[in-house]
């Protein structure tokens, strides 16, 4: 984004604002710049800003909308990385407002848009090279999306009539539950005792797990290579072999 936009520098102030605990100023900072936008990529860059400080999760969900439609009549390079961001607030206003099959279809989105928005990079398996993608920011977004794909996985689709069917949703391979649990049990014990090698190499796969293959051959060989160290007691060794061998990880 430029700088020197007013809109941009109204919502910069704001974000101080936001950082000095000043709520009140930022949300009237951030009207300022919805109040002068010229066009559509200037107004979607106010919405998203405004729909943080919203008193309702209807009122959340209008602008995190009007948000999404103003990317959708930008429909350029401008907007291209906003749209994992865009997709995943959509799918927070959703399950705060308890409607969750429309969350997880959010959800899903942001995770299919993960890749286009890193300009569509891929690794010299053909997968999706999604990683690295704005750094923290990136690695923020991914640990979110992948939280809300796992707590949203049983939503049933027939409680609404307009959640669509998305093409490559398929393509999207959740964690098997049982290898979840597993995984999570192992984890769990590693941070009992601040084993912060195992945590250091494993937790970034785990948390940034969207259901890719890459997603999964990322997390299998970070399990791997804690395995192959050998440095856990016995018991987690043997167990965390049996993981790395799961048909699920294959």
């Amino acid at each position: 984004m430029d700088p020197e936009l007013p809109v941009v520098r109204l919502c910069g102030e704001g974000m101080q604002a936001e950082a000095e605990g000043r709520a009140e100023a930022a949300r009237e900072l951030f009207q300022q710049a919805w109040d002068i936008a010229a066009d559509d990529y200037e107004a979607c860059i106010a919405a998203h800003y405004l729909a943080r400080h919203q008193k309702s999760a209807e009122e959340t969900l209008r602008w995190n909308q009007e948000c999404l439609d103003r990317a959708d009549r930008v429909a350029d390079e401008r907007v291209r990385e906003f749209y994992p961001s865009l997709y995943l607030n959509m799918a927070h206003a959703y399950r705060r407002l308890g409607r969750r099959a429309l969350a997880h279809h959010y959800f899903l989105r942001a995770a299919e848009s993960v890749c286009d928005a890193a300009g569509g990079r891929h690794d010299r398996h053909g997968q999706c090279d999604h990683y690295d993608h704005h750094g923290q920011y990136g690695d923020w977004n991914r640990f979110a999306i992948a939280e809300g794909l796992r707590a949203t996985a049983d939503a049933v689709p027939a409680e609404v009539s307009d959640v669509p069917t998305l093409p490559s949703a398929a393509a999207l391979q959740p964690l098997d539950a049982e290898l979840d649990g597993r995984i999570q049990e192992l984890l769990a014990r590693w941070c009992a005792r601040a084993d912060l090698k195992a945590l250091g190499l494993t937790l970034p796969a785990y948390l940034g797990h969207l259901g890719t293959e890459a997603d999964r051959v990322r997390l299998r060989s970070a399990l791997h290579m804690v395995h192959a160290a050998r440095w856990l007691p016995a018991d987690e060794q043997t167990e965390l072999g049996a993981v790395v061998g799961a048909t699920a990880l294959r």
